[in-house]
């Protein structure tokens, strides 16, 4: 197991679940390889069908997603995942180079993605991260953040704006917690890139206005806004006035 491993853990302390799906029986193989290596217990699957399924039964912490599937594409086995795993952060693989589908794959639900080829050390450093972002941490201490109305618990990744719950993705929760410890600072997309994603999109700093539309409609609907946008600047949390 690699050094820092053991602090991804389930609460019980017990490994983490990750769901590889990749057709390549030899690349899922080896992504496998590395994952158990990390300390993780990895399930595989093949096909569209096999992932819906293995993700029924296996409840993954973070499921690693090839785009093409033979049966039915990664799209799809994203979206009946979410149908009864809203939360579960997923990895894409994608052979395609263009930024266009990339940003395709997150608006669709995704949270992060690697091109093939890729580094086993990348898609095992970008995995951490979503897993970190998801809660997948043992923490130590009790944390609470609010600006206004709306709070937000680290340690249980509860959210409630006046007392109603809200439920969020887990790229969704690190780019409402960033905003959170910065209240009324206003964020430049590049910034929030850097915190978010830990890397752009060769300036599709779009994916940024994607989210925030996300969070507007699950923290601002029907109620007074508290997230804003500075023109020219970037985005600004604060308490409704």
């Amino acid at each position: 197991m690699t050094a820092g491993a053991q602090d991804l853990t389930r609460p019980d302390g017990s490994p983490l679940r990750v769901l590889v799906v990749d057709d390549e029986v030899n690349i899922a193989e080896l992504i496998a390889m590395a994952l158990r290596f990390e300390g993780w217990e990895v399930t595989m699957a093949h096909s569209g069908s096999k992932a819906v399924s293995a993700a029924k039964e296996t409840s993954p912490d973070a499921i690693v997603l090839d785009w093409m599937l033979p049966d039915f594409d990664g799209l799809e086995v994203l979206r009946r995942v979410r149908s009864t795993q809203p939360v579960v952060p997923v990895l894409f693989l994608t052979a395609k180079d263009a930024v266009e589908d990339r940003v395709a794959g997150l608006t669709a639900g995704g949270d992060d993605y690697v091109t093939k080829p890729f580094s086993l050390e990348e898609l095992v450093a970008r995995l951490r991260g979503l897993m970190r972002r998801a809660g997948a941490t043992r923490v130590e201490e009790h944390s609470v953040i609010r600006v206004g109305d709306l709070s937000m618990d680290e340690d249980s990744r509860e959210v409630h704006r006046a007392g109603d719950e809200i439920m969020l993705t887990a790229t969704e929760f690190e780019l409402l917690r960033y905003l959170m410890r910065n209240p009324r600072r206003v964020l430049s997309k590049a910034q929030i890139l850097d915190r978010v994603w830990s890397y752009d999109f060769g300036g599709q700093a779009n994916v940024v206005e994607l989210y925030i539309s996300y969070l507007r409609k699950k923290i601002d609907a029907g109620r007074k806004p508290m997230i804003h946008t500075m023109r020219g600047a970037g985005y600004v949390l604060k308490a409704a006035e």
